[in-house]
């Protein structure tokens, strides 16, 4: 049995898409980051900072997954192993494809993610804090390289590795999505906004998204 350890509103919300890709049945246990709570948090709520769940991830973040005993962290590691696990077209093919959608992961991880939350947070202020419109707008100009070479990319067919729709793109479109806060950056790169929209058009991830927007903000 699949456990998946996260609220929607985390990095959780890349497994719980995928395992929808999938048809997966997995138990989801809603634990909550801990500087989304009060001091203290309230009574009976998991978050990522309980000693039941540090059990599971001594690092305290979320997701972390359990596997019928398989214990993985770090959302798009994760993703990764489930695709290759459960096989079909989101999987890789090949040891070629597998080490690109190893690439195009890690690289969205090192090269979009930071960025893209620093635009998030800061034109879209999601957790309380306060907003500094420089720092977005230097988030925005550190990403229009990687978006250039992510439309590029995708110009070729579509998509971003065997000419189909794989776990790289899941992997690559949740970091991607946290930069809508910033419009003219997807103007800028034609063939990743029609991408990104065309990934949320999936029933997949539009049932992940659904759950996410009837939980708690």
């Amino acid at each position: 049995m699949l456990t998946i350890y996260g609220v929607y509103r985390s990095r959780a919300s890349r497994n719980i898409w995928l395992a929808n890709e999938l048809g997966l049945s997995f138990e989801h246990v809603p634990v909550m980051q801990r500087y989304r709570l009060p001091d203290p948090p309230p009574a009976g709520v998991v978050h990522t900072k309980s000693p039941e769940f540090l059990k599971v991830n001594p690092n305290g973040h979320i997701p972390s997954i359990d596997d019928d005993g398989l214990v993985l962290h770090e959302s798009l590691a994760i993703n990764l192993y489930l695709a290759k696990k459960h096989g079909g077209p989101l999987a890789p093919a090949n040891l070629a494809e597998d080490g690109q959608m190893s690439m195009w992961s890690l690289w969205a991880g090192i090269e979009i993610e930071g960025h893209a939350i620093s635009i998030l947070y800061h034109r879209v202020n999601n957790a309380g804090r306060p907003m500094d419109p420089k720092i977005a707008d230097e988030a925005v100009e550190a990403l229009r390289g990687p978006f250039a070479v992510l439309d590029a990319a995708l110009a070729k067919d579509g998509y971003l590795v065997g000419s189909r729709f794989t776990v790289a793109d899941i992997n690559v479109a949740e970091v991607v999505r946290y930069a809508k806060a910033a419009p003219e950056l997807f103007a800028e790169a034609p063939h990743v906004e029609a991408w990104l929209a065309a990934c949320q058009e999936r029933p997949a991830f539009k049932k992940m998204w659904t759950a996410r927007d009837s939980e708690p903000a």
